[in-house]
């Protein structure tokens, strides 16, 4: 099952750009290799930490298929195709080349603020003509919209509906999910510093900004959590308090880019209207980052 092979820890991949704007694809080649040594199980691509709003179609497919044929792993790979266009998004999913994908993540549509009966049209008409299956995502604070635990729960009765990536911060909203999901529909968290409290009420795993550069913290939380040793996961995940809202203070992938720059990975370009890291916010991830190796 599709479903088994996406337990664990999904990084959402940053695109390594180089001064001129242009895919950083030496960057992408050591990022795959960083992130999958530190044993993160699936990559996720064109999500919102890709920067897929400001890339062209032809480099989307040009970074897809870099992925897939660098993946010396053999991890599975989450493809990002959503919007609030319902129609073009269908159109994007039968014209892209989807081999060697496990599932798509799609966004609930953001600006045009669908009812929840548009958002479940939406996804359903989406999952009826898409080949591979769907993960939801709800992200309120990027779409300005929440998808509701009521909308979700009908939508996981669509037999093309994996799951759902939860990052509207709402743990009520997790538990009406989990107390009457099917058992088979995943609960992703979307939320770095919300994996260990979503872990322990039935989520498979997380989908994660910070595994880009963190991926082995989110290993051992994975394995601290399958031993039902919750109190050493969280001890983990509080190694991360400090540097995760330097990630969004000047909105994602901003902080995580100045994060792998510092270790090397790639540099910290960004495409407008985004803008690198200010001196300010690279002081505070450098400072956060010695912070954590006491804790290494």
């Amino acid at each position: 099952m599709v479903q088994n092979k996406l337990h664990g820890t999904g990084v959402a991949l940053v695109t390594p750009f180089k001064a001129d704007g242009n895919i950083d694809f030496a960057g992408l080649d050591n990022l795959l290799k960083f992130t999958a040594e530190k044993g993160v199980d699936y990559y996720v691509v064109m999500g919102t930490t890709g920067e897929s709003v400001t890339l062209s179609g032809k480099e989307k497919r040009q970074i897809l298929e870099h992925v897939r044929s660098t993946n010396e792993n053999g991890l599975p790979v989450v493809y990002g195709i959503g919007g609030n266009n319902t129609a073009d998004i269908l159109d994007q999913i039968r014209s892209t080349d989807l081999s060697m994908v496990d599932a798509i993540l799609s966004v609930s549509p953001y600006y045009n603020k669908p009812s929840q009966e548009g958002i479940f049209r939406h996804y359903t008409h989406i999952a009826d003509g898409s080949p591979l299956p769907l993960i939801l995502y709800n992200v309120p604070g990027r779409t300005g919209s929440n998808l509701s635990a009521e909308t979700t729960l009908r939508l996981s009765e669509h037999d093309n509906i994996l799951g759902i990536k939860e990052a509207s911060g709402n743990l009520e909203q997790a538990l009406r999910i989990i107390k009457h999901k099917p058992e088979d529909f995943m609960l992703i968290s979307g939320d770095d510093l919300l994996t260990v409290p979503l872990y322990s009420i039935g989520a498979v795993g997380v989908i994660s900004v910070l595994a880009n550069a963190f991926a082995d913290i989110f290993k051992s939380i994975k394995e601290y959590v399958n031993a039902a040793d919750f109190h050493s996961a969280t001890t983990e995940l509080i190694r991360l308090t400090d540097i995760n809202p330097l990630m969004y203070e000047q909105s994602n992938p901003v902080g995580i880019k100045q994060v792998l720059s510092e270790f090397g990975v790639c540099q910290n370009y960004v495409r407008l209207p985004l803008v690198p890291a200010s001196d300010e916010l690279q002081g505070k991830v450098r400072k956060a980052l010695e912070f954590m190796k006491q804790y290494s």
